[in-house]
């Protein structure tokens, strides 16, 4: 696999990285250590380089399989984490006061069976720490050898620019995909402007864009998606129009439409690195053939025009969810 720059950070991975959550949080019961290790070690052997983890994520089950999963290898992979939940739990509210972050980057440390954190991400922007404070503390973790970037995920123009000031934001983690495209309006053209890479997660939208979802798929009861109203019956039944007209211009390309929905992301710009997660290793090897699908102008334009005449219905995120993007 092809591998790219994230901005002008100098930090190369793999042009699709493994979004390791779904393992264990989020999307109904954490899969089994065995075979979780085995399929981020499938990620390996398909050239991915680059896994993104999180302490929240369990809490902290997600980080001590990507540690056991990655420990043969970890000087050929680039490993990112986060910080900023309380705990480490997400229903607790948000924590980034100077010395939580320090206890995260410690702890996570440990359950990566590493000594750094290659990309150690803000998980959302908490508006009791000023951002110059949560970037100054991460640039001292820096200075220490424990960390070797920083990174935000979900924040604002303006906390970018004021945490960039400090310490150099080597990328942003933060939703994008054919059916979610507000990056474009302000985001994308900032992260240019100052060199920030770009990390779509849930570039597949949640699953929705694979096509193996509809009005009739049922979640499980810790399915996140059960929460998020775009994910609600009829709103799947509107955005279906969506899938369809991808899945035949993914057809004349004889590709899948994930392959098409990662594809045009890779397409958008050279320092854009999608990470889409599964469980299953016949979606981790259709996602990977993704990044050898190669788009041309007439094939960008084709689906502009397409997704340009579907209007997605229902929101992204809850009204409680969504407080905490943006800042």
């Amino acid at each position: 696999m092809q591998h790219r720059q994230l901005g002008q950070s100098g930090l190369e991975v793999s042009a699709l990285g493994l979004g390791c959550m779904g393992l264990s949080y989020g999307y109904g019961p954490a899969t089994g250590t065995a075979d979780a290790v085995a399929l981020i070690r499938a990620a390996y052997e398909r050239g991915v380089t680059f896994f993104d983890t999180a302490e929240a994520y369990g809490p902290f089950i997600n980080e001590r399989v990507v540690g056991e999963a990655l420990q043969p290898m970890r000087d050929h992979v680039v490993i990112a984490t986060k910080f900023g939940f309380r705990d480490g739990e997400t229903g607790k509210g948000l924590d980034s006061r100077p010395e939580r972050i320090r206890q995260v980057a410690d702890e996570a440390l440990e359950r990566l069976r590493t000594d750094r954190i290659d990309l150690f991400y803000q998980h959302r922007v908490d508006p009791q720490v000023p951002i110059e404070e949560v970037a100054g503390t991460v640039k001292d973790l820096i200075r220490e050898g424990k960390v070797k970037h920083f990174g935000l995920s979900e924040a604002g123009v303006d906390s970018i620019r004021r945490a960039h000031a400090v310490q150099p934001v080597a990328a942003l983690q933060s939703e994008y995909s054919l059916w979610w495209r507000e990056p474009e309006k302000e985001i994308l053209p900032l992260l240019e402007e100052l060199g920030i890479g770009f990390v779509p997660f849930s570039p597949l939208g949640k699953g929705f864009l694979t096509g193996a979802i509809d009005a009739q798929t049922s979640f499980g009861a810790t399915d996140f998606r059960n929460t998020v109203p775009r994910f609600a019956p009829e709103a799947r039944r509107a955005n279906r129009a969506l899938v369809d007209v991808l899945a035949g211009i993914a057809a004349r390309k004889q590709v899948t439409p994930a392959q098409l929905a990662l594809a045009w992301l890779l397409a958008r710009k050279p320092w854009i690195v999608p990470i889409p997660g599964t469980t299953r290793l016949h979606r981790l090897e259709e996602n990977t053939g993704a990044a050898s699908v190669v788009l041309s102008a007439e094939d960008l334009e084709e689906i502009e025009a397409a997704v340009s005449s579907v209007p997605v219905q229902g929101a992204r995120y809850s009204a409680d969810r969504q407080k905490l993007v943006g800042r």
